[in-house]
């Protein structure tokens, strides 16, 4: 199933296996924000660089009692990897058959990831959302707490 959301829509829910031997699903953050970070893929420049900035200002996410979770198409091993690398404070997600990323429409033509970002409110519903057309620009901490902020 591909979709679209939009500001003002409820966030599909999902259960992803990732990082730390767990599952993770978005309906078990009720009541706190989440922020969404789809990326392309582990270990590759432009996803080391906006999840390292993520990890640097992961304090001022949880001053706003903000969850971050990063998802990708790769397997839970490459997350293990990948995050232990960088010490990640943060789970990753592995979307392996994309079915997540098609219900938030953010694959591209070729079946691919767009570098995309949600920003879930704490009742379940879209507050921010951006999907990049290119892949190698990705939203800033400041741009996300800005939207997490109102």
């Amino acid at each position: 199933m591909r979709g679209v959301i939009r500001v003002g829509e409820l966030a599909p829910d999902f259960t992803l296996p990732g990082t730390g031997g767990r599952d993770y699903t978005l309906s078990s953050y009720r009541g706190q924000t989440v922020v969404l970070a789809f990326y392309p893929g582990d270990d590759t420049r432009v996803c080391t660089v906006q999840l390292n900035q993520y990890n640097d200002n992961l304090s001022a996410f949880a001053d706003l009692g903000v969850q971050l979770l990063g998802l990708s198409p790769q397997s839970v091993d490459s997350h293990e990897a990948f995050a232990g690398k960088y010490d990640f404070q943060f789970p990753l997600l592995a979307d392996t058959d994309k079915e997540v990323g098609g219900r938030y429409g953010i694959l591209g033509p070729l079946g691919f990831y767009r570098r995309s970002v949600f920003v879930v409110g704490p009742d379940g519903i879209v507050r921010y959302a951006h999907r990049s057309v290119t892949g190698a620009t990705f939203r800033s901490t400041d741009e996300l707490l800005e939207a997490i902020r109102g």
